[in-house]
């Protein structure tokens, strides 16, 4: 009687948690994936504080270009009202950067409707697509940041603050998206 008591005792919880199903599998993947991104404690930081899916390196991928979508998004409007040039060229620069902000988020918001409609047949071509998309982006925010030099550095710095943001999580996007395509299925 002692011994089963015991065994009950001490085994049982054991036998539970093998049992349950591990609520932590979505965040051990996000950590997992994280660890080797451009920037891994704001990868850490978004995308386990994203609310959607993250199961799966599909889940990541696009939780990762909805987060800098979103920052892109974010910083396009912040540039649009409430940076003022107060010379010819800082007003150049900021127009210039409003563009290459649109641009931006175009191109991630092409790059999400891919990561949404991958298909079996056509993964590597589409994986291609969301690469080169991403990539482009990216481009698009750093040459925003390099139409300021030589403009006033208050006016630099915060176009330079938000901008850098967007572009630190648009990179970890790109991780996302080759792990993605380095896994070579869409629902892993």
């Amino acid at each position: 009687m002692a011994t089963t008591l015991f065994f009950l005792l001490f085994f049982t919880p054991f036998l539970y948690s093998a049992a349950a199903p591990n609520h932590n599998a979505p965040q051990d993947l996000v950590r997992s994936s994280c660890i080797n991104a451009s920037y891994p404690s704001l990868c850490l930081r978004t995308l386990s504080s994203y609310s959607g899916p993250t199961g799966t390196p599909r889940d990541l991928a696009q939780a990762a270009v909805k987060v800098g979508l979103a920052r892109a998004r974010k910083a396009s409007t912040y540039l649009k009202t409430s940076v003022t040039g107060k010379s010819e060229r800082e007003r150049a620069a900021l127009s210039d950067c409003v563009e290459q902000m649109a641009e931006s988020v175009d191109e991630l918001s092409k790059t999400l409707s891919e990561l949404k409609h991958l298909r079996s047949e056509t993964f590597e071509f589409q994986m291609s697509n969301a690469r080169t998309w991403v990539s482009a982006a990216l481009t698009y925010e750093d040459t925003c940041v390099d139409g300021f030099e030589g403009v006033d550095r208050k006016v630099k710095g915060d176009v330079k603050k938000k901008i850098t943001n967007v572009a630190m999580v648009t990179s970890n996007a790109l991780y996302m998206i080759r792990r993605l395509d380095e896994s070579g299925r869409l629902n892993r």
